[in-house]
C-alpha cells in the first residue's frame, strides 16, 4: 500500500526561521502550525520534513547540533500528538552542487523510495521559491505557506496563510 504523505519544509513553514538555528531552545512554532500538522494527520497524511541545512556545510554548526534541534522538535511535536515519519536534510553548502539541496529532488527521491509514497496525493509545503520549485521539479502539488512573511509565488498550486489553511485545502482537494 502506498503512503499518503505531505513533505514539509522546516524553517519559515513549521517553525520561525532563526537564521541557521543550532540551539534547540530557539524552536518557536508559527501560529496554527501545530493545528495544521494535527489536521494533516487527522486527514490520513504522514508527515515528512525536507530541509536544507547549509549551516553544516558552511561550518556554522555541526550535524550533532542539528540532531539536538531535530530531537527537540520531534519531542515538542510528540507532546502535541504529532508524529514525524522522518526528517531528510541536506547538509551541503550551495556551492557544493549536490543532488539533495532543494530545489533539486534528491531528498524527495530518497523519501519516496523509503516509504513508497503515493505521488498522486503528495504535496510539498514550504514558504519559499525553492520549496515550490522542488514540488514542480518532482511533479507533485506545491503549496506555499505565506505565514505573513512573504509574497505569494505565482507558480504555487495554492498559497496558504498558514499550515492549518494548507491542511484544509488539501482535504478539500482530496475529497
Amino acid at each position: 500500500m502506498k503512503a499518503k504523505v505531505v513533505f514539509l519544509d522546516r524553517d519559515g513553514t513549521i517553525i520561525i526561521d532563526k537564521n541557521y538555528l543550532s540551539d534547540p531552545e530557539g524552536i518557536e512554532f508559527f501560529p496554527n502550525a501545530l493545528e495544521g500538522l494535527k489536521a494533516f494527520q487527522a486527514f490520513g497524511y504522514q508527515l515528512v520534513m525536507i530541509t536544507n541545512q547549509s549551516g553544516i556545510g558552511r561550518g556554522y554548526f555541526t550535524e550533532n547540533d542539528l540532531k539536538l534541534v531535530h530531537d527537540r522538535l520531534k519531542e515538542l511535536l510528540q507532546d502535541n500528538g504529532i508524529q514525524l515519519l522522518d526528517i531528510f536534510y541536506c547538509p551541503h553548502a550551495p556551492e557544493e552542487n549536490c543532488t539533495c539541496r532543494k530545489p533539486k529532488t534528491g531528498m524527495l527521491v530518497s523519501a519516496c523510495q523509503k516509504y513508497n509514497v503515493d505521488l498522486e496525493s503528495a504535496a510539498m509545503i514550504g514558504d519559499s521559491k525553492v520549496d515550490v520549485n522542488l514540488a514542480k521539479n518532482f511533479g507533485i502539488t506545491a503549496i506555499q505557506v505565506a505565514n505573513g512573511t512573504n509574497e505569494p509565488l505565482p507558480n504555487a498550486d495554492y498559497v496558504a496563510k498558514d499550515l492549518l489553511d494548507a491542511a484544509n485545502w488539501m482535504r478539500k482537494k482530496q475529497s
